[in-house]
C-alpha cells in the first residue's frame, strides 16, 4: 500500500467540469505516452524527457524527474525532469537510502506521497526540493528485470494536495515507461552481445514480443482501472467520460497485440486492428450493433496505424452516443478502404437522426472532435462530414504513408 497523505476522491469531485476535464486529459496523455513508447526512432534519453514531460502535463505539476539508481553511487541520478533550473538534470544526485522519499520507493517498491513537505517528519527533504520551494512530492518505482531503474517522481510548489486518482494515473504512467525501459534494457544488451546474427536476432523477436505483452497488460490494466471507477460512480455523465477515456486506452493496448501477430515488422493490417477496437466498442454500447467492412492488406506503419485508430474510436464513439435515442437500437457502419493515390479511407456512417443543420467540424469543442483534430493533422489527413438520408458519415482520407 502507498504511503499516503490525501483522503480518496469522493464521486461528487469529479462531477465538476474542471476535474473530470482533467482526469479525461490524463488518459488521453497516458494514451500518448504509450505511442512514444513504442517509437523505435526515438533515443533513450528522448524518450525519458518525453515521459517527464507528459507526467508532469498530467499531474499539473510544474516539477518531474526521472531517477536512475547507480547502486555503486548508493544514490539516484536526475537522469531527465522538466521544471528544474540548470545543472540539475543529469549532474544532480539523492541518497538511494530509505530516510529519503525517493530512496524509500526504491527499496521497499512502496509509492511514497506527502502533500507537506514542510511538516514532512516520516523522510528527509532532499536539498534539490528545498532550492526549488517544492511544497508535495509523489514518488512511484520504475520497474526492471533484475532490478529497478529507478524513481519516477512529481513535485509540485502548489498548495493543492496529489489525490488518489492522481495516484493511479502516475501509477499507470511508471508502468507504460517501465516497460519501454526494459525494452531498452534488452536492446542494449543486444547491441553488446558476441552472438551471431541469426541468434541475436532470434532473441530480440522473443524479448520484443514478451516487452509489447507487458506493455499491453499494463494499460489493459489501467483501462480496467477507469472501467470500474466509472460503474462505482453514480453520476451518467461521468461514467460515459471515463468508458470513453479507458475504451482510448485499450485501442492503444491492441496495438501491442496486433504487433506480436503481424507478419511485416513495423506495419499492421489496418483492418483486423480496427476490427478488434470495434468488439470492445460492441460491449461499451450494447443498443449499438458495429459492423466492419474492410479491404484485405491495407497495412500501415506502426504509428499511423495506433492515430488512425484512435481517430476511428472517437467517430464511433460519438456515432453511439448521440446518433439514436438513448434506448434505440442501431447500426454503426464502418469501411476501411483504399483510395487513390495509395491512400486511406475511414468511414464511420450511422442511421441516426442527423446533425443539426448548423454543425461545423472544425469549430465544435467536444473534446472528441478535437482529439480527431488533433491526430488528422498529424496524420497530413482530411476529414469530411457527409449528411446522408437517413444518418451522417464521417470520412477520413489519410496517406498511407
Amino acid at each position: 500500500m502507498p504511503i499516503v497523505e490525501f483522503k480518496r476522491d469522493e464521486p461528487e469531485a469529479l462531477t465538476s467540469s474542471p476535474e473530470l476535464q482533467r482526469r479525461i486529459v490524463q488518459q488521453k496523455l497516458l494514451a500518448e505516452l504509450g505511442v512514444v513508447s513504442l517509437h523505435g526512432g526515438l533515443s533513450f534519453d528522448h524518450l525519458l524527457q518525453e515521459a517527464a514531460r507528459l507526467t508532469a502535463e498530467g499531474m499539473q505539476a510544474e516539477f518531474c524527474k526521472v531517477l536512475e539508481y547507480i547502486p555503486e553511487k548508493k544514490c539516484l541520478l536526475v537522469r531527465a525532469g522538466v521544471g528544474w533550473e540548470p545543472g540539475i538534470v543529469g549532474v544532480a544526485t539523492i541518497g538511494d537510502d530509505s530516510a529519503s522519499p525517493a530512496g524509500f520507493a526504491l527499496r521497499t517498491g512502496v509509492p511514497v506521497i506527502s502533500n507537506h513537505l514542510e511538516t514532512e517528519e516520516r523522510f528527509r527533504t532532499p536539498e534539490v526540493l528545498v532550492r526549488h520551494g517544492i511544497r508535495r512530492a509523489m514518488n512511484v518505482i520504475l520497474q526492471g528485470e533484475g532490478r529497478p531503474f529507478g524513481v519516477l517522481e512529481v513535485d509540485s510548489r502548489s498548495e493543492q494536495e496529489f489525490g488518489a486518482l492522481d495516484f493511479a494515473f502516475l501509477e499507470g504512467a511508471a508502468n507504460v515507461l517501465g516497460m519501454a525501459i526494459e525494452r531498452e534494457r534488452n536492446e542494449q544488451n543486444l547491441k553488446r552481445s558476441e552472438q551471431n546474427l541469426k541468434l541475436a536476432l532470434e532473441r530480440e523477436q522473443v524479448l520484443s514480443k514478451d516487452i509489447r505483452h507487458r506493455v499491453k497488460n499494463g494499460l489493459a490494466i489501467v483501462a480496467s482501472m477507469l472501467k470500474l471507477q466509472a460503474h462505482a460512480i453514480n453520476n451518467p455523465a461521468v461514467t460515459s467520460h471515463l468508458e470513453e477515456a479507458a475504451n482510448r486506452v485499450l485501442a492503444v493496448a491492441k496495438v501491442h497485440q496486433r504487433i506480436q501477430q503481424a507478419t511485416v515488422p513495423g506495419r499492421l493490417d489496418l483492418g483486423s486492428y480496427v476490427r478488434d477496437v470495434c468488439q470492445d466498442l460492441n460491449e461499451t454500447f450494447p443498443l449499438r450493433r458495429i459492423e466492419v467492412a474492410a479491404d484485405p492488406g491495407v497495412d500501415v506503419t506502426t504509428d499511423r496505424a495506433v492515430l488512425i485508430v484512435l481517430i476511428a474510436n472517437e467517430l464511433i464513439t460519438n456515432a453511439a452516443k448521440y446518433a439514436y435515442q438513448d434506448d434505440q437500437h442501431g447500426t454503426i457502419n464502418v469501411r476501411v478502404a483504399r483510395g487513390a493515390d495509395d491512400a486511406i479511407e475511414l468511414s464511420v456512417r450511422d442511421e441516426g437522426r442527423g446533425l443539426p443543420a448548423d454543425f461545423d467540424l472544425d469549430s465544435t469543442s467536444g473534446l472528441g472532435l478535437q482529439i480527431i483534430r488533433a491526430l488528422s493533422t498529424q496524420l497530413n489527413a482530411k476529414v469530411e462530414m457527409r449528411r446522408r438520408d437517413p444518418g451522417t458519415e464521417f470520412v477520413l482520407t489519410a496517406p498511407r504513408e
